[in-house]
């Protein structure tokens, strides 16, 4: 299909401003319409040539990106922080930053960034969202604490947030007002939803088809479990969009930002230029995953060696990655290439050095 018509659209909560140019950047029309689905496909219908359309990826772009895509010969998604700086200027507006997009897109130069499938962005959400309920658990549990040392009572804190001890230490503690037993009653009662919570989603999430078997295969990797490969899986979306396990680390914060100019080169701290849902996890497993995992152990302990304990756990998630790709791109389970016994040779004589 030959496309005649190049459109940018600036999109925001309320509304879209777009810009159509032909392929020799002659304006054609601009305009802004309400962000609405009913108001984008009434104007999408009225469209009488191919279009070629581009919008930067916000958090109100998805929506907008699946109601538009039936209609458009072509739609893509820009990298925020790229187009902002191709399109820097001082002068800047709705209607101006959808002409700038309208021309990187008939110029081809729109820096594109990946969309997943709309299935895949359903369950990424519902795995974000599980993954904000545990966030909101560990400060309830942190704010019961918070409220039994305020008052000076004792209680056992590896055995607090469990439901038998707390409602005893709730019967036997002494000199503590009434108004904090309420309280951390309330407290108690807004943990199990969240736990509950917690548990069902994730639960339903491990059910999905689309998701079974990829998961079960990266579980393969010891020390990779249910919540790591979820989330690989979901943030990810595609493996195949990596060409190299550097990219696919770099994707995962797990890389310091490099500054090079002539024969100098500055390296700085981690980048913040990455998916932080995918770091978090990742670090999270690089710290308990070499318990099980020989391969990650070996990895941990050349590192401590160097006595760098954070980078040995940098070091540990990077190898992770390059483990959760290769898998996940073949679709076979992990095979250990090393024999495990010379691995915890290995591992006992570096602890032992």
């Amino acid at each position: 299909m030959n496309v005649n018509h190049y459109i940018g659209f600036d999109v925001h909560k309320k509304s879209i401003s777009y810009c159509v140019k032909t392929a020799d950047g002659t304006i054609v029309e601009e305009g802004t319409l309400r962000a609405t689905h009913l108001a984008l496909r009434e104007w999408a219908e009225k469209r009488r040539e191919p279009w070629h359309g581009a919008m930067e990826a916000t958090l109100f772009s998805g929506w907008i990106y699946d109601t538009l895509k039936p209609y458009a010969a072509e739609l893509q998604m820009g990298h925020p922080a790229m187009m902002k700086a191709i399109g820097a200027s001082k002068k800047k507006n709705d209607k101006l930053d959808a002409r700038k997009t309208a021309d990187l897109v008939r110029c081809n130069l729109l820096p594109v960034c990946y969309v997943a499938p709309g299935e895949i962005r359903e369950l990424r959400r519902m795995l974000r969202y599980r993954n904000l309920v545990v966030a909101q658990a560990t400060r309830m549990k942190n704010r019961m604490s918070g409220l039994l040392m305020e008052v000076g009572a004792e209680y056992n804190k590896q055995r607090l947030h469990g439901k038998e001890y707390f409602h005893e230490l709730l019967d036997t503690i002494e000199e503590v007002p009434e108004s904090v037993k309420d309280l951390l009653r309330l407290s108690r009662g807004a943990l199990e939803m969240f736990q509950t919570t917690q548990w069902q989603l994730l639960d339903r999430l491990q059910k999905q088809p689309l998701l079974a078997k990829r998961v079960t295969v990266l579980m393969s990797i010891r020390g990779v479990g249910e919540v790591t490969a979820l989330t690989w899986a979901l943030e990810v979306g595609d493996p195949q969009r990596f060409p190299s396990v550097g990219d696919a680390v770099s994707y995962c914060g797990l890389t310091s930002a490099l500054d090079s100019s002539a024969d100098k080169q500055k390296r700085g701290p981690i980048s913040k230029q990455r998916n932080a849902h995918l770091q978090t996890v990742l670090v999270e497993a690089a710290k308990v995953a070499p318990r099980w995992n020989p391969q990650l152990a070996a990895v941990h302990a050349r590192e401590v060696q160097r006595g760098h304990r954070n980078r040995a756990t940098l070091e540990v998630a990077r190898k992770l990655v390059a483990y959760l790709l290769a898998v996940d791109k073949s679709g076979k389970p992990f095979q250990i290439r090393t024999p495990a016994a010379t691995v915890e040779q290995h591992v006992q004589e570096v602890a032992a050095a």
